[in-house]
C-alpha cells in the first residue's frame, strides 16, 4: 500500500486541475494566438506562470484506485497489476478469467 501522503498529494493535485482547468486553456489560448499583440501575449504568459504548478494536468500521476500504487497501472481499470491480477482470481471481474494450460 502506497503512503496516504502521496495518495492524498495526488487527491490534491486532482482537484487543483479541475479548479484552473478554465483559467489555464484560456491563457494558453491567449499566448498561442498570433494575431495578438506581443505585449499581451507575454502578459498572459507571466499570468500563467504565476498559477500552482500542481495545476499542470502533467503533474498528475496515474494511481490505483484500492492501493494507491503507481506503477503497472491499467489505465482501463483504474487498477495495478496485484490488484487486478487478485480481483480477477476471486472472480470480481467481469470477463476476466485466469489462464492456464
Amino acid at each position: 500500500m502506497a503512503k496516504k501522503s502521496m495518495v492524498e498529494r495526488e487527491k490534491k493535485r486532482e482537484r487543483m486541475v479541475k479548479q484552473y482547468a478554465d483559467k489555464r486553456a484560456a491563457l494558453k489560448e491567449v499566448i498561442n494566438d498570433q494575431s495578438k499583440p506581443m505585449e499581451e501575449r507575454f502578459k498572459a504568459s507571466l499570468k500563467l506562470a504565476e498559477l500552482p504548478r500542481n495545476s499542470s494536468a502533467t503533474r498528475l500521476h496515474n494511481r490505483c484506485q484500492l492501493t494507491g500504487r503507481p506503477h503497472a497501472y491499467y489505465r482501463k481499470l483504474k487498477l495495478s497489476r496485484i490488484m487486478l491480477r487478485e480481483l480477477g482470481s476471486q472472480g470480481q471481474i467481469p470477463g476476466l478469467v485466469k489462464s492456464s494450460w
